[in-house]
């Protein structure tokens, strides 16, 4: 079937609706109905409707305060699923094994998924005692450097739906259990652009943890380093670890055209 052939089964209501979604680039966060109707050379109602589709189904939000409209979580899924499909695991492959090289520790790839770091990847470390591999596990983000360093550039209102309760599980004596507690320590992660999980998920384990962006900025998966608390000490953290894997990150993220 030609391209021409194609053309005449589009349905506009569709196309309407997707070219809607495609406003919200570059700097737009926050579209409002009047603005969008400009834009699309379309009717208010027909845009009202379209963003009352589109936000039933979780692809737009709309802000209670403003009641301008910004993309959902859902847009944020189907980006980071085609991702994956397209070899998020393939181009993170050798810069994982590139960090084992460096530091010699077990080294893995994740995503987040509704308050779960997800492992995807992982390359184990050279040596006889090392971290068990975690490889299609989920660990709670709120206690996982992998989850933390990609939760912590989620906006307000996404950390509040994906951490409901004011008190989070405990897995260890050192696990973030008050939620106010964890959002201003995740604060301090989007500062430093890394994340520790000090045995909070499981004692005698630390790990670092850095996100990866994508090229319109959005987090889309995190990589982290893990080890035997007793080999990841705080100095070998800040003068062998951290660095490589900030570096590592970057390196990563610029891979999917981040900051280009």
């Amino acid at each position: 079937m030609g391209k021409r052939e194609k053309s005449s089964y589009i349905i506009q209501s569709v196309a309407h609706a997707l070219d809607l979604l495609e406003e919200f680039s570059g700097d737009v966060n926050e579209l409002g109905v009047t603005e969008l109707s400009r834009r699309l050379k379309l009717h208010k109602n027909n845009v009202f409707r379209l963003l009352a589709t589109l936000e039933a189904k979780g692809y737009v939000e709309q802000n209670k305060i403003t009641e301008n409209y910004r993309l959902g979580l859902k847009a944020l899924e189907l980006g980071q699923r085609y991702i994956k499909q397209v070899g998020l695991i393939k181009q993170a492959k050798p810069f994982l094994e590139e960090i084992v090289d460096k530091v010699n520790e077990t080294t893995y790839l994740g995503i987040l998924r509704d308050g779960f770091a997800v492992y995807l990847d992982a390359v184990e470390a050279k040596r006889t005692v090392r971290v068990v591999s975690r490889v299609g596990l989920r660990l709670p983000a709120h206690c996982s450097a992998i989850g933390k360093a990609q939760v912590a550039y989620l906006s307000e209102s996404e950390l509040e739906r994906i951490f409901p309760n004011k008190t989070l599980e405990r897995f260890t004596e050192n696990t973030i259990t008050d939620r106010e507690r964890l959002f201003e320590h995740l604060k301090e992660v989007r500062e430093k652009g890394y994340a520790i999980d000090n045995e909070e998920y499981e004692k005698e384990v630390k790990c670092v943890g850095v996100p990866i962006f994508d090229y319109t900025g959005r987090v889309v998966g995190g990589i982290s380093v893990s080890g035997p608390a007793y080999r990841m000490t705080d100095r070998r953290l800040e003068e062998e670890i951290i660095p490589v894997v900030k570096e590592v990150g970057e390196k990563i993220s610029r891979k999917l055209g981040y900051g280009i």
